[in-house]
């Protein structure tokens, strides 16, 4: 019988600590659709987070928020102090199997008096990493910086095991950590192809154009969090290329973050009201709806180590919905995508390659849905949620048996 079989039967319990403000931060839906998925295979978990403004509710999930208003470094730190009273309570009061925790940072300390408690009930212990330090500047990245490497070293030396969003990433941590690749395991991001399906919105995409004033443009599509290096600024800037000899392309941009304003300064600049529009974060089910009415997806990350070796998840709602997708020639992109006809590749970040791109896309309008067509496929095959909880499920019932 192999692992994945004997997954499949066999039920677990487990918390899953995450310091994401589960109200607020738009990278929480990978963390919420795993543990719905785990849920839905008949597993017993359990969701610990904070929140800052008001309690979340999930029909599914179980959800444990830390009420901590949002300031940054010492947010991370009450949570810390919370984990270490409430984790160990909480870990006999659940009867766990295991206890995940994400996202390296001060947190991590937190955790220590319910990993002393595990070694006495047999309970596993796992830190996952979905990145690495991104976006390091002054004292504040600095710091961000330590408390990875600190988290990596503790669960090194503490923990039962770790694992991580691609092998790549793998071999990177293992390698400048000196950690045994036998103890990390790889589970990559994933995708609801029952919600992100295009067939659901057929209907529904021709109502939001027209309710976003969209008729009759082309939308070039981003969802997802607005921060340095991700070459939005440059895609604002593409657009002030194209505006003169395609008024009717349109950069629709879903989010926020911090580099809002540096966004909406770009638009000033540029003129682009009609050209750059932005919307609101919606909530994670709602995404589909809106990647379901643009012509075209972008996902333009430039080529940084932080970048590379990620597995980006708004790629994987691109491909599940059909869309052809103007993307970097980063590894992080070849490793899904490949050479298969739903991406068109940029060979650089450049206003004037992005514009390039995109006037490529345009021109080649009514082929974008058959070569979307491939990117259903790939996922299908690869990164469903099923698929990847089957792998985290399989990594951690082969600890119990090493163990």
């Amino acid at each position: 019988m192999n692992n994945q079989t004997t997954s499949q039967k066999r039920r677990i319990s487990a918390l899953w600590v995450t310091p994401l403000v589960i109200d607020t931060e738009l990278h929480r839906s990978a963390r919420l659709q795993i543990v719905e998925q785990f849920i839905s295979m008949g597993d017993r978990i359990a969701l610990i987070a904070m929140r800052s403004k008001q309690k979340p509710i999930y029909r599914r999930l179980k959800v444990l928020a830390v009420p901590l208003r949002y300031v940054p470094v010492i947010q991370p730190i009450m949570f810390a102090v919370v984990l270490a009273f409430l984790l160990p309570f909480y870990s006999l009061l659940w009867r766990t199997d295991y206890i995940v925790f994400t996202q390296p940072d001060v947190s991590v300390l937190g955790t220590i008096p319910a990993v002393l408690l595990s070694k006495l009930k047999k309970v596993k212990c796992v830190l996952d990493i979905r990145s690495t330090p991104v976006e390091l500047k002054g004292i504040r990245g600095a710091l961000q910086s330590f408390f990875f490497s600190t988290s990596v070293l503790a669960a090194k030396n503490f923990f039962d095991g770790v694992t991580i969003i691609t092998q790549k990433m793998k071999n990177q941590v293992c390698v400048r950590y000196r950690i045994d690749p036998k103890f990390v395991g790889v589970w990559t991001s994933g995708v609801s192809v029952s919600l992100n399906d295009p067939r659901r919105y057929l209907n529904e995409k021709i109502e939001l154009k027209n309710k976003l004033n969209l008729t009759g443009k082309f939308v070039v599509f981003y969802h997802g969090t607005f921060s340095a290096n991700r070459g939005l600024i440059e895609l604002a800037k593409a657009m002030s290329i194209l505006k003169p000899s395609h008024p009717d392309i349109v950069v629709f941009l879903l989010g926020g973050g911090p580099s809002l304003p540096q966004l909406e300064d770009a638009i000033e600049k540029g003129n682009l009201k009609g050209n750059v529009i932005i919307h609101r974060p919606v909530e994670y089910w709602e995404v589909p709806r809106f990647i379901a009415m643009c012509d075209v997806a972008i996902s333009p990350l430039p080529d940084h180590p932080y970048w590379r070796f990620q597995c980006p998840l708004k790629l994987l709602e691109y491909m599940a919905m059909e869309k052809t997708i103007i993307l970097t020639d980063i590894p992080a992109h070849r490793e899904v995508v490949g050479e298969a006809s739903c991406g068109i590749y940029l060979r650089t970040t450049e206003p004037v390659e992005i514009a390039r791109a995109i006037t490529y896309a345009y021109a080649n309008r009514a082929k974008l849905d058959e070569w979307g067509k491939a990117g259903r496929e790939i996922v299908e095959e690869k990164y469903t949620w099923e698929k990847v909880a089957e792998d985290l499920k399989a990594y951690l019932i082969s600890m119990q048996v090493k163990h």
